[in-house]
């Protein structure tokens, strides 16, 4: 059995060695075949001098270099050999073909060079105009600015997950305007309205909203936000130029936005089966119907309704009251309205639309104001942070009335600056000045 050189490292990663290794445990190395030094290859002291070639005899082999110029400790010298032709001379570094470092064994340790440069998530903007442009009308990734975005909402290119449609939304239709946002907090904005504008058989002008905030524990909450709005809506927009009174249609669109959430609730057994202990789709619904000398308000839940004059001398008031516990509470004389609020049961409702809802109570209100102003309609998202109508009437921007999709931005960035911690929604309805001789409702 030949005798294994004692190495204190092994000669190609520089890993510590036990005795008797015959491999190294870090690399594989074959411990029992260190290469010899090549000929041709003088030994450098450390002063960096070369010392001069013996003339007489040869010298002793120099001990073997490893990895890293580590010294390995002085093999056991083998037999003569005879002597060998004399070898051409070396090519510069320059010239000479690339060794692998190589062991007895076979294992390679070379390793493909690495690059300068890696490849960004976001494309290098220098390549940026290799990537094939987006077809027409496809979205393009809000991160890169260059990948196309596929069916599932991430960006081919970068894999960015995109803002989704409901995330942030922005609607004027002729005076009334609404914006809605996701918050700070949420996953998902959870909220939805509908604005529009028609004419009543007189011609005067009609603007009509309506904001949905879908209940968060219940399933599909966002489903039925949009399906009571587009259905209040829908009702509003039909009834008002055949005739109806603008609080018989606010009635009868509640009607219609609950049966539009009932619906959801009728899901395949499968579907019950996944999530057998999850309530039925549901929502808090409020709108608003502005005539030339009529205001019409209606809701279910806890989403609200204000009146702020254009004249800020003039008291602001709120024109609905919650469906919730709160409410209730200060309603019954048992709690002020600070007392009420600041429990942690304050934001529980007690009204909502949806297929568990306890009984369908819609609430309607008309006014008659003496003079010119706005309509803020709102999700608590909004009056969370300003819930006094002294509070809301002091974010409203003075110029609400003829910049109401302004306005609305302006509100939710209050939202957004105190926490955002709920989806915001808001519309602004202008009102404008009554005819002579109106008088409040």
């Amino acid at each position: 059995m030949s005798q294994m050189p004692r190495l204190s490292a092994c000669p190609s990663c520089e890993e510590p060695l036990e005795s008797g290794d015959r491999f190294c445990g870090a690399c594989g190395y074959d411990l029992s075949a260190v290469p010899a030094r090549p000929k041709g290859d003088p030994t450098v002291a450390p002063n960096g001098s070369v010392p001069a070639p013996a003339a007489e005899c040869p010298a002793p082999a120099a001990p073997p270099v490893g990895a890293g110029g580590l010294t390995l400790p002085p093999q056991p010298s083998p037999p003569p050999q005879p002597p060998l032709p004399p070898q051409p001379p070396r090519a510069p570094a320059s010239e000479s073909p690339a060794v692998p470092e190589a062991a007895a064994s076979g294992v390679r340790f070379d390793r493909p060079a690495e690059p300068d440069e890696y490849l960004l998530q976001a494309p290098d903007p220098r390549v940026a105009a290799d990537l094939a442009a987006p077809a027409a009308g496809a979205r393009v990734c809000v991160a890169c600015r260059a990948g196309r975005v596929d069916g599932d909402g991430y960006c081919e290119h970068c894999g960015h997950a995109q803002p989704r449609e409901r995330d942030h939304l922005e609607q004027e239709s002729g005076p009334v305007a609404a914006v809605s946002d996701r918050g700070l907090r949420h996953h998902r904005n959870e909220d939805a309205f509908a604005v529009g504008h028609t004419v009543l058989p007189d011609g005067s002008p009609a603007a009509v909203a309506v904001v949905c905030d879908g209940v968060s524990s219940a399933t599909r909450p966002d489903d039925a936000s949009l399906a009571a709005s587009r259905a209040a809506s829908a009702t509003l927009l039909a009834a008002l130029p055949r005739g109806a009174h603008p609080q018989q249609a606010m009635h009868d669109a509640i009607v219609a936005a609950a049966r539009a959430v009932d619906a959801l609730a009728d899901e395949p057994a499968t579907a019950r089966e996944r999530a057998p202990h999850q309530n039925a789709p549901a929502c808090t619904l409020v709108g608003a119907v502005v005539t030339s000398g009529l205001l019409v308000v209606g809701w279910v839940g806890d989403s609200r309704a204000y009146w702020i004059p254009v004249d800020r001398s003039a008291p602001p008031a709120r024109l609905t009251e919650d469906d919730s516990w709160a409410a209730q509470m200060v309603a019954a004389g048992l709690m002020s309205e600070a007392e009420a609020y600041a429990d942690e049961r304050a934001h529980a409702i007690t009204g909502w639309l949806g297929a568990d809802a306890y009984e369908l109570e819609p609430h309607t209100a008309s006014f008659k104001p003496d003079r010119p102003g706005v309509v803020v309609v709102c999700t608590d998202g909004l009056w969370n942070y300003a819930e006094a109508a002294e509070e809301m009437a002091g974010v409203v921007p003075l110029d609400a009335a003829v910049r109401p999709l302004h306005s609305a931005r302006v509100l939710v960035g209050h939202a957004l600056d105190g926490g955002g911690h709920d989806n915001v929604t808001v519309a602004v309805l202008p009102f404008p000045a009554p005819p002579q001789g109106a008088g409040s409702a």
